[in-house]
């Protein structure tokens, strides 16, 4: 009987024992399970180098109207439209009868000048004349000169030659047709690299420093890119309130010439600016300030942060300067229920392929 009593007494024990452990497990799973449960998101870094496009056009790298610096009647016509075309090559030359004539008319006089200048100036030398028959002299010689120069000039105006290699564009006048001087007689377009020229609105051209790589896209180049340089940029803006910009071709492809069209990307320069980009719910308000709370992955406890809100946008992100950096796992969503220090369960991202978290 006495027994008996002992090892009812020992049931007893190992039941109460078993009582006391399994609540304990109860209140430690009621624990977890009271964690609050809030949403991570990573925090981006801003001053990263923003990408903007602008369409253009393929421009040749030298073209130019050329006429003759002299008036004429147009005698012979070497080129003809499209046709390549070597730097120096004869284009177009003027009937020159009448510069002929005038040019011998002028050496004629300057020889008949100078024999009489060179006369005096001897005379001179050896005391036989004054210094006013002198300086006459010399300056009747300085005239003539001056004068057989400009005849000469003008008969060779009367051709015009190819100032660089490239490709007749456009014939103006027909050979026999009275041309002015300064009248456009044939366009040319150089044969080196194409450039491309784009317009920027004011917002771009100010910000123009911090531009760091060019990437042209053609549509007769499916797939392809060539990079560009800056050349120049007008510092006037047109009519359109556009500024613009020429930019060289790294690479000389055959397949791009003046005329078409390309779209030009543009990337800015990345900087350290100390200014991330966060969800804005992240951002709690409140007494007058504004704080975030970031996550510790080890110790599951969030800590907040004092920030200030620098910019809004209008896809929910807001830019925040302050200790947080970037790749810090901000709290999303629940900013309103934790506190600082305290332990939060972060919710599982939702699988791609478990749309709903039915599985």
């Amino acid at each position: 009987m006495r027994k008996g009593f002992v090892i009812l007494g020992l049931f007893v024990s190992i039941f109460f024992i078993s009582c006391v452990f399994i609540s304990c497990l109860d209140k430690d799973a009621k624990k977890v399970e009271n964690l609050p449960s809030v949403r991570i998101d990573s925090a981006m870094a801003c001053g990263m180098g923003k990408t903007q496009q602008y369409p253009g056009k393929v421009v040749s790298s030298d073209d130019a109207n050329i006429s003759f610096k002299v008036a004429g009647t147009l005698k012979v016509v070497s080129v003809k439209e499209g046709q390549r075309v070597k730097r120096g090559q004869l284009l177009a030359e003027l009937d020159n009868t009448d510069y002929k004539v005038q040019l011998s008319a002028t050496e004629a006089e300057y020889s008949q000048i100078k024999a009489e200048a060179e006369r005096v100036i001897s005379l001179f030398e050896d005391g036989g004349t004054t210094a006013s028959n002198y300086d006459k002299a010399r300056y009747g010689l300085k005239q003539i000169e001056a004068k057989l120069e400009n005849h000469r000039n003008q008969l060779s105006y009367t051709r015009i030659y190819a100032p660089y290699d490239g490709f007749v564009q456009k014939l103006f006048m027909n050979r026999g047709e009275t041309v002015g001087a300064g009248m456009p007689v044939v366009s040319m377009l150089s044969s080196g690299a194409p450039e491309v020229e784009i317009n920027l609105p004011a917002s771009a051209y100010v910000n123009r420093e911090s531009f760091s790589r060019f990437i042209c896209s053609f549509d007769v180049l499916p797939g392809q890119t060539i990079e560009a340089e800056p050349i120049s940029v007008l510092q006037q803006a047109n009519s359109n309130q556009l500024y613009t910009m020429r930019l060289k071709l790294k690479e000389n492809n055959a397949s791009v010439s003046p005329g078409m069209s390309t779209w030009v990307t543009i990337y800015g320069k990345n900087s350290d600016t100390g200014v991330v980009r966060i969800p804005a719910t992240s951002v709690l308000e409140r007494n007058g300030r504004s704080s975030i709370f970031v996550y510790n992955a080890s110790t599951q406890k969030v800590k907040e942060l004092n920030v200030e809100v620098e910019s809004l946008h209008t896809d929910g992100t807001v830019e925040v300067r302050g200790s947080v950096k970037p790749a810090d796992m901000v709290v999303s969503s629940g900013v309103h229920h934790i506190k600082d220090g305290q332990k939060v369960k972060p919710l599982q991202p939702v699988s791609k392929t478990n749309v709903g978290g039915l599985l």
